[in-house]
């Protein structure tokens, strides 16, 4: 098998994550349209996730925020987003660099995608150059990614499903 030099996985995935930086920034801008709202699922051991003592002895390796409707203050960068939420009825800021992101679903429409671990020690001199100019490490498993729920169908329609990019990479 010819080897992948480009780093077509860690270029996809550096996509992915703009799709969720561009849908937050509009929701920064704009708020949210219809019925739309966001689980977001990131690790939060990740160096660069800002979580108070509280929430990161709670969710000492994973958490799961929904922005929906009680959010504040949401701030889009290139590398992070910051938002207000309240947690048991404490407000709380919470700061998440994209590339700790290993989940993102929109019940809404039914669209989400999760992100896999790519093995930094496989990449050859191309594909850290790729890494390095994309969204940056990929920091879950993906056997350790949450399962979504299964999506009901919507009357007269079929019914939507997250997609996982390991299912096109070569085995």
């Amino acid at each position: 098998m010819a080897t992948d030099h480009i780093r077509y996985d860690i270029l996809a995935q550096a996509a992915l994550r703009g799709v969720v930086r561009t849908v937050l920034a509009d929701a920064a801008k704009k708020g949210l349209p219809g019925e739309h709202h966001f689980k977001i699922t990131f690790n939060t051991t990740a160096p660069g996730v800002r979580l108070s003592e509280r929430m990161r002895s709670r969710y000492p390796q994973e958490m799961t925020i929904v922005l929906q409707h009680q959010f504040w203050d949401l701030i889009v960068t290139e590398q992070d987003f910051e938002v207000g939420l309240s947690f048991g009825g404490i407000p709380e800021r919470v700061g998440v660099p994209f590339d700790t992101i290993t989940a993102f679903f929109d019940p809404a429409v039914q669209f989400g995608f999760q992100f896999e671990i790519i093995d930094a020690s496989t990449e050859g001199e191309a594909g850290v150059n790729a890494a390095e100019n994309a969204a940056g490490p990929v920091m879950a498993k993906p056997e350790s990614l949450p399962t979504p729920a299964p999506v009901p169908a919507p009357e007269g329609g079929a019914g939507g499903e997250v997609v996982r990019l390991d299912r096109f990479r070569k085995k």
